[in-house]
């Protein structure tokens, strides 16, 4: 895997072809990373005082059976941080383990069960750190069955070029709202017949730990109150944009900084 294959490549593309602007990625992003790591990886970045911080994690927290109270902490501090220093933050929750193949059953109902359950943690932590959130669910599995060898890495757990590309799509949109940037046909305002709405955040977040691709932010300042069970989420389905080849980006409008000596993974 090449720095122009992996996730933080393709979504800075993408997000460089709809801004029509130039975008600077740093990515600290690492194989075998936990959620633990995230403090220092921010530490890192911190200096350049980002726009933006997209961060998908979890993964690796579930194969080394990392307690979901501890790793939902971790990254509750980390958009704290990160928002306080003036860093919007989209986290893509945790992928459906279930759909990794070298994961056998019966381990692969209770890797999607505990995937499936700290995702949804994931995104009331998030969500009440400031952040927002993107299901990826089942976006490298049963969503893309006709083609999932194709977005497995040689490993058949890491994603390959195609599944990074996948990842960046589902987020992109999200990631394009938060610095302001339109994505063509994604309405402003949430559509109710798309099942996009206003809802508790402990339902928003069931809800979108089995919907691939939902977006999931604080609905609060919508509703000016909060909900019986607690904050107001707006729970959403965007359009993703096609993300074009890297190479096909003017130059200019991409520059990176790989800090990072492994490529990055939906684990860290």
């Amino acid at each position: 895997l090449v720095p122009a294959e992996t996730f933080g490549a393709f979504l800075a593309t993408g997000l460089a072809d709809l801004a029509q602007r130039p975008v600077w990625l740093t990515s600290v992003a690492a194989v075998g990373a936990r959620t633990s790591a995230l403090e220092g990886q921010i530490a890192r970045v911190s200096i350049d005082q980002p726009d933006v911080c997209a961060i998908i994690v979890g993964a690796n927290d579930v194969t080394h059976r990392v307690r979901p109270s501890d790793s939902v902490r971790a990254l509750r501090d980390a958009v704290t941080a990160l928002q306080a220093a003036g860093t919007d933050v989209v986290v893509g929750t945790c992928p459906d383990l279930g759909t990794v193949r070298p994961i056998a059953p019966p381990l692969r109902q209770v890797a999607r069960a505990w995937s499936r359950r700290l995702a949804a943690a994931q995104a009331i932590a998030v969500i009440e750190a400031g952040g927002r959130v993107v299901s990826l669910g089942t976006i490298l599995g049963a969503e893309f069955a006709a083609t999932q060898s194709d977005l497995f890495g040689p490993d058949r757990f890491h994603p390959s070029p195609a599944g990074y590309r996948a990842c960046a799509a589902g987020m992109l949109p999200s990631v394009a709202s938060a610095v302001g940037v339109a994505v063509d046909g994604d309405e402003q305002q949430y559509e109710p017949l798309r099942g996009e709405g206003v809802l508790s955040l402990p339902r928003a977040a069931a809800l979108a730990a089995d919907s691939t691709g939902t977006e999931v932010s604080s609905a609060d300042l919508i509703t000016g109150a909060r909900s019986p069970r607690g904050r107001w989420a707006l729970l959403r389905h965007r359009r993703r944009p096609v993300i074009p080849p890297v190479g096909e980006v003017e130059t200019e409008l991409v520059a990176a900084e790989l800090i990072a000596e492994v490529p990055e993974s939906p684990g860290g």
